[in-house]
């Protein structure tokens, strides 16, 4: 898929799709895929850790995080390997993979900047959350929108193996309501759940809040399949089952039938 979407000239609405990563959550907690925040480390106090453009210092430098800048989230590493994998691998059997130095795709709590960071210089965000601070009506529209750009590149990311995917054990939990989990992991095989196609040339990709009413909120997405409009909706709110009662996908609106739960 990622090379057609390549082929078709869609690299601009990918990059504006990374570019948007959501981020919100700067809870320090361990699930599957690791931790949901990281930090900064090993960063002298009046230097800056760098941003590139590719994992490896002869990309161009496009930005900065602070020393000591917390609640970043990270898209995906390379080489690639899941949280499992990278804990569980020893220095010697590193040396014997001779694998080349780990870097990492991050975003910045605001979603503002993003790049890719050595590992080295990264470590699970253990600053302490602010129980006080309730996300406001717009925040939570943000955080949204934010979650649904992720799910998509996180989706196109899973599809080329470098990113676990968020229709899969265990990231499906970041993403839809925990009581859902189970039908969208055993989802049937058949048209994407995100693009209600099997074949994908995608251009013109676009995330937009809809509406936000009485904590129910609407997200469209927008975009063109080999030129055919598309118009996809996401049904969010609260889900209170989980800790911290995060914004969680309940549906996705096709046409002519719904994700996960399809009960017309």
């Amino acid at each position: 898929m990622i090379g057609r979407l390549a082929k078709a000239g869609a690299i601009g609405a990918m990059a504006g799709m990374i570019v948007m990563l959501g981020a919100g959550a700067a809870q320090a907690q361990l699930h599957g895929h690791g931790p949901d925040a990281w930090q900064v480390i090993d960063v002298a106090p009046d230097d800056v850790l760098n941003l590139r453009m590719g994992p490896g210092t002869r990309y161009p430098i496009i930005g900065e995080f602070a020393p000591d800048e917390t609640g970043l989230v990270q898209v995906t590493c390379v080489p690639f390997m899941t949280y499992e994998q990278g804990m569980n691998l020893s220095p010697a059997t590193r040396s014997q993979l001779d694998l080349p130095p780990r870097w990492c795709l991050m975003t910045s709590a605001d979603s503002r900047r993003q790049g890719w960071v050595s590992a080295q210089f990264l470590a699970e965000d253990v600053t302490p959350a602010d129980a006080d601070n309730t996300p406001s009506t717009s925040d939570r529209s943000q955080v949204a929108v934010q979650l649904v750009e992720r799910l998509y590149t996180l989706h196109e990311l899973a599809v080329r193996g470098q990113a676990l995917s968020p229709l899969e054990h265990p990231r499906a939990r970041d993403f839809f309501f925990l009581d859902d989990v189970g039908l969208i992991v055993d989802h049937p095989a058949g048209a994407d759940p995100l693009y209600d196609a099997q074949d994908f040339e995608i251009t013109d990709f676009s995330v937009a809040l809809k509406s936000e009413l009485r904590g129910l909120i609407t997200v469209e997405v927008t975009f063109r399949n080999f030129g055919r409009p598309q118009r996809v909706g996401f049904s969010l709110r609260s889900d209170t089952r989980q800790e911290g009662a995060p914004v969680r996908i309940m549906l996705i609106h096709h046409e002519d039938w719904n994700f996960p739960r399809d009960d017309r």
